[in-house]
């Protein structure tokens, strides 16, 4: 496994949103995150770092468990992702359907929430998306594969365990090589410490953390 990170295709995202291997993988993201406690630590930090009032965009919103979770628990949280809005997204809600990397509504939110979703970005990309997040909301919270052998050995023991297909299997090991370690995360988005308060780690085998915070100027 390379020590730089290795950002490649995923399958699942040229595949149309109907196609059984999509559905499939679909079904299969959802047991990673529950294996991986993703919704869980999001649900229990989030909460903790938001003001009163403030309003959340979740990026890469997908499938809309993760937002109807933050709902139910009064938390006003719009989508944002380049799939249309899901039948179950919270009535009330906004869904935005467009690319991240194009989204201009940023300053609109206080916070951004992010599973899964900073990994499929190279270092440079990264870097933009840093650049614009950085002058737009004041919380960053994200939950991203963890880039190391053992958890490339995790995936490997239990895919076959939960049932993935092909596209899971595939785009598993794709993920976990594109992860982040240590503060890696902060550091490609180009959060300056000087002004962020920042936090990453390991929670769960397999799973890394960032939650950055703006500093009161």
């Amino acid at each position: 496994m390379a020590n730089r990170r290795q950002v490649r295709p995923e399958i699942l995202d040229s595949l149309p949103a109907d196609h059984p291997d999509a559905r499939h993988s679909r079904r299969d993201l959802r047991l990673v995150n529950r294996i991986m406690g993703n919704h869980r630590w999001i649900l229990r930090i989030l909460p903790g770092v938001l003001r009163p009032g403030e309003r959340v965009l979740e990026l890469g919103a997908g499938d809309g468990e993760l937002g109807c979770r933050l709902a139910g628990m009064g938390i006003a949280v719009d989508g944002l992702d380049t799939a249309p809005r899901p039948g179950n997204w919270p009535k009330g809600r906004l869904w935005h359907t467009a690319d991240l990397r194009d989204f201009d509504g940023y300053h609109r939110y206080g916070a951004v929430v992010g599973n899964l979703i900073f990994h499929q970005f190279d270092d440079p990309t990264l870097a933009r998306l840093g650049r614009v997040l950085g002058g737009a909301v004041r919380v960053i919270v994200a939950r991203e594969p963890s880039r190391s052998w053992l958890s490339r050995a995790l995936f490997i023991g239990l895919a076959p365990l939960f049932g993935a297909n092909r596209v899971t299997r595939h785009d598993g090991r794709v993920s976990i090589d594109a992860g982040f370690s240590a503060d890696e995360l902060p550091k490609a988005l180009g959060l300056d410490p000087g002004n962020w308060a920042l936090r990453c780690g390991k929670s769960q085998p397999g799973a890394s953390f960032m939650i950055a915070v703006r500093r009161p100027q």
